[in-house]
């Protein structure tokens, strides 16, 4: 089986025991090295990301741009770091400066189209910094672990009115946050799937398969725990969608809750309770780890070889 970590910008050969524990190399440098950008973050993150990987390789520095623009340097650190979004007149500048043939200009409309949800801005800073991730998926795999395919399938599905290239843009960002899985000190990652996110042939079999089999690397991380809750279950406490509970080093436990198109963050101590009961309760119906993925196994084997469906 081809490792997926493989594809992860930066990622080592990694190994059963060191799956989603890799180290990264120690830098020594003279001066501080530029703040460390995470494109998963939203997409704000992203088009900094991007601005910034541009103006390197034009080599140039942050006010050495923003003489050309002409705007204040600490302006493009605020665009670097997603924290502040150019106008549209300045990002087209800087796609003509940095010869991004578009595509910043591209990106910016995007964001102005899509803005991010409050709620889905709240948990991707949640998520980054968590140290432990307690997730209900109803209908769909878990971002942090879905394939390239699966993602783009799911996108097309939820977003019909978006462009192939708008949909590459989100697939492209949802599998960055796939990177805080195999940072240092990674977080635990435990996730009751309903049974319906296993046998859906969502894109057809080979799709199927291929996200059933990155299910199956997944599992074998020390972080990574999958439990699968069968249909046979009948009722149980989270039938009203997704629910995700995070927990921290320092402060108190917080819940994003996704039902259809609308989602929500929960800091709430006692209605967190509430919810982490919820979750309580569900992960002890579900299959226990083992048996879940001889499950996953035998749904696998029922969507057959990796042929196109």
């Amino acid at each position: 089986m081809c490792s997926w970590f493989s594809a992860l910008p930066g990622s080592a050969t990694l190994t059963r025991g060191n799956v989603f524990g890799s180290s990264r190399r120690k830098q020594v440098a003279t001066v501080p090295a530029p703040k460390e950008l995470d494109p998963s973050q939203s997409l704000p993150a992203l088009y900094g990301a991007k601005l910034r990987k541009l103006r390197v390789r034009a080599g140039l520095t942050q006010r050495e741009l923003g003489d050309k623009v002409p705007i204040a340097h600490s302006r493009i650190a605020q665009f670097e770091l997603g924290k502040e979004t150019p106008t549209e007149t300045v990002s087209g500048r800087l796609d003509e400066i940095l010869g991004a043939d578009g595509d910043l200009s591209d990106l910016w409309e995007h964001l102005q189209r899509f803005p991010p949800t409050d709620a889905y801005r709240e948990y991707r800073k949640y998520e980054a910094r968590a140290v432990a991730m307690h997730k209900y998926q109803a209908h769909t795999v878990p971002g942090l672990l879905q394939t390239e395919a699966y993602a783009r399938e799911v996108m097309r599905h939820a977003l019909p009115w978006c462009t192939a290239e708008e949909i590459n843009e989100k697939v492209e960002a949802r599998l960055a946050r796939r990177s805080v899985l195999i940072k240092r000190d990674p977080p635990l990652l435990w996730t009751v799937l309903d049974e319906a996110v296993i046998r859906r042939p969502v894109g057809g079999r080979s799709v199927m398969r291929e996200q059933l089999a990155r299910l199956l690397e997944a599992a074998t991380a020390a972080n990574v725990e999958i439990q699968v809750l069968p249909f046979a279950v009948g009722g149980h406490a989270c039938m009203g969608g997704s629910v995700t509970v995070l927990s921290f080093d320092n402060g108190p436990d917080v819940v994003y809750l996704e039902g259809g198109t609308l989602t929500s963050m929960v800091r709430d101590r006692r209605t967190v309770a509430r919810h982490s009961h919820r979750y309580d309760r569900l992960h002890a119906l579900a299959l226990a780890p083992e048996a879940s993925v001889r499950w996953i196994e035998e749904a696998m084997e029922e969507f057959g070889t990796c042929n196109p469906a």
